[in-house]
């Protein structure tokens, strides 16, 4: 015999048959006072079937005896046999999962949509082949499987589709150097800052050489164009190493001790006082590690690049005087030592100097004045950079007398 259709010679009195979206079945047929109920075939069985949740399709009945002799009302004794199990639930609990989860979700909504108001819409993968056929464009690797997976930000999408027009070498950078492609994406001022930093750089290395050279500043050419070109590296260094970037798809971790570790590591902001964005939240320990993680790869770059501008230019040096000697030559630095100070000093002064740049910059140009007049951001850039260099240069020749490398 099954529940969900009694059979016809089966009456009970003023049993009321419900159908509702409980999804569960009421069987009260006994209770003490009435531990049997009566039936009687001139009493109509009383059957009302009603709809009122139409999320699901599931059958389940409520079968309540209102007989009179029961003294008192009886609680109903709920048996769940609906289509779905023992453990099915409520509708909501099982149903779709963003429908399910959307109260909880509100804050991602609101990130979303303000991630979305800075970078544009997602873009799915039919969206992103269509705007890039229409350019004859071809995506890289890593963003194409982006656009497949998570999609891409239509900005991001506009940006590099502009960059891909744009004069060579650049198109031709952007598409094969993810490192300079993020970072032009995620600030398309990257380039200006970087060559700032070179005029400026250059400029006061050129005016401090003349200075300490005198008339043989052409005679000793070689040496200022080994420090220009090693001072070239560590310029681009130097802000590329914190600016921010275009975090697109999602990085491939390694297992094991390195994937942990690489991990870690692109958790990080790209400075200390980057700005937090929509699904780019950082904590304070991770804006302190950051400065550490940040003075580790600025030591390094400057004891690589110490090693091979003082190398080439104590080569240099040795050569000439292995062909005429004067009374007036100085001494031929020593390499390691002076690597070190390249090293330390970038790790300790560079590193604090910049990442103060960068959050200054970072506070001009999200004021609603400079989103207005962009000139301002770039003349603060300018402005910030040139005292820095100014500040930064003295600070190295009072390190270096320090030291006894001068």
């Amino acid at each position: 015999m099954s529940l969900f259709s009694p059979p016809s010679h089966f009456h009970l009195p003023n049993a009321v048959v419900s159908h509702h979206g409980s999804d569960l079945i009421n069987l009260p047929l006994h209770s003490p006072q009435n531990p049997r109920p009566s039936f009687d075939p001139l009493r109509p069985l009383k059957l009302v079937a009603s709809h009122h949740s139409p999320i699901h399709n599931r059958r389940g009945f409520r079968l309540t005896c209102l007989g009179s002799d029961s003294a008192f009302p009886i609680p109903p004794q709920n048996v769940d046999l609906t289509e779905g199990g023992a453990g099915g639930g409520h509708d909501g609990g099982d149903g779709d999962s963003s429908s399910g989860g959307g109260g909880g979700d509100g804050g991602g909504g609101k990130e979303e949509d303000a991630e979305g108001e800075e970078f544009g819409p997602l873009l799915r993968f039919d969206e992103v082949m269509k705007e890039t056929e229409a350019c004859g464009v071809e995506l890289p690797l890593d963003m194409l499987e982006a656009a497949k997976t998570t999609g891409l930000r239509k900005e991001f999408l506009l940006r590099y589709l502009a960059l891909q027009g744009a004069a060579w070498p650049l198109g031709f950078l952007t598409k094969y150097c993810s490192m300079l492609r993020n970072r032009m994406l995620a600030d398309p001022s990257f380039l200006f800052k970087v060559g700032t930093e070179i005029v400026i750089d250059s400029c006061c290395a050129t005016f401090a050489e003349v200075q300490k050279r005198g008339k043989d500043f052409w005679n000793e050419f070689e040496l200022y164009a080994a420090d220009l070109l090693v001072g070239i590296v560590v310029d681009i260094a130097l802000v590329g190493m914190l600016a921010p970037y275009a975090r697109i798809g999602k990085p491939s971790i390694s297992h094991g001790l390195f994937g942990q570790m690489q991990q870690a590591c692109a958790s990080l902001p790209s400075s200390v006082f980057e700005a937090e964005r929509p699904g780019c939240r950082f904590s304070l320990k991770q804006r302190v590690a950051t400065f550490f993680y940040k003075g580790v790869l600025y030591g390094s770059v400057g004891f690589v690049c110490g090693i091979i501008g003082q190398g080439i230019a104590n080569t240099i040096m040795n050569a000439k005087r292995s062909i005429k000697k004067s009374e007036e030559d100085v001494a031929v630095p020593p390499l390691v030592k002076s690597a070190a100070l390249w090293g330390v000093f970038l790790a300790i002064s560079s590193n604090t100097r910049y990442q103060i740049v960068n959050g200054l910059e970072g506070l001009v140009e999200a004021s609603p004045l400079t989103k207005r007049v962009p000139p301002i951001a770039m003349a603060f850039t300018i402005g910030v950079r040139f005292a820095n260099n100014i500040y930064g240069g003295m600070q190295f020749v009072d390190w270096a007398k320090l030291s006894g490398v001068q």
